[in-house]
């Protein structure tokens, strides 16, 4: 893709400024849904979890090299319907018998810690974007509600969507309640819109994979964003934007100074941002040490 493709398309996924308006002339509410792993972050945020789960005796040294080796093959290659099926297999396997607020705990405690923060800083620029322009932000991911609601705060978003264990007496079964993946994210949007009113014609929604091809669907801006090749050949059909994250930058780069007349308006909007701190462990490179 050359440098003037590129911007094309950056000009074309920029969120518009104008707020929409209904039939009878007041606003509409409105928001943006952005998938997180490979969209947000660089990671799957789930494995990236695997080694402060190791430290607190929640894992044992082989599973923690098998999720860094799922981690790598998450990297390499698009997960379709199959290897997501597989992975979340893997996942409620692992957890099974797991104390839940032993893990929010853990979640809480080394979200900000973790080496080299992992969001990409052309979404954290673009959640800005949209909250400038009124909307909420929705992160909407299959890995468990107790990982993504911490990283969603961090971020600034205004809700969190994501996979639902079945908990008996504090603990995971091994059960799932809900799956946030495929059909199931895109009847989480249309509940939600539902209950907050967001007109979803005029709503946004960003995503990495095919699988998520519902999500996108479902409202009137999608764009793909580092897409596995299924999903670019069906972005590159249907005409939507493709966008291209590449630089997980440090907190203190993360977003860059707003304009003297944004100051005001956008301080709240700015340290939210900036609160997406290191999110993640490169585990590969620390087994590697």
């Amino acid at each position: 893709m050359t440098a003037s493709d590129r911007a094309a398309q950056e000009s074309i996924a920029a969120p518009s400024h104008a707020a929409p308006r209904g039939d009878d002339g007041r606003p509409v509410r409105t928001a943006a849904f952005f998938d997180l792993d490979k969209t947000v972050i660089a990671k799957s945020s789930t494995l990236a979890f695997s080694k402060p789960f190791f430290d607190q005796g929640l894992l044992n040294r082989r599973t923690v090299l098998k999720s860094s080796y799922a981690q790598f093959l998450f990297l390499m290659s698009g997960a379709d319907h199959d290897q997501m099926n597989r992975m979340r297999d893997y996942i409620t396997n692992m957890c099974a018998g797991w104390d839940v607020e032993q893990v929010k705990s853990i979640v809480g405690e080394t979200l900000h810690e973790i080496v080299d923060p992992l969001v990409f800083a052309e979404a954290a620029e673009l959640i800005a974007d949209h909250k400038l322009c009124g909307r909420d932000v929705v992160v909407v991911s299959a890995s468990g509600e107790e990982i993504v609601a911490p990283i969603a705060r961090a971020l600034g978003a205004t809700h969190a969507m994501a996979t639902r264990m079945v908990v008996e007496d504090g603990r995971y079964t091994g059960e799932i309640a809900f799956y946030c993946y495929g059909e199931g994210k895109a009847q989480a949007i249309k509940a939600l819109a539902a209950r907050e009113g967001y007109a979803l014609e005029h709503c946004y929604a960003y995503s990495d994979s095919i699988t998520d091809l519902p999500m996108l669907e479902s409202v009137g801006h999608p764009t793909a964003v580092n897409p596995d090749r299924a999903l670019r050949k069906e972005a590159v059909a249907r005409d939507w934007p493709v966008l291209t994250f590449t630089k997980p930058v440090s907190l203190r780069d993360r977003i860059p100074a707003p304009s003297g007349a944004a100051v005001a308006t956008t301080a709240a909007v700015g340290i939210s941002a900036l609160a997406a701190g290191a999110l993640t462990y490169s585990l590969l490179r620390r087994f590697a040490l």
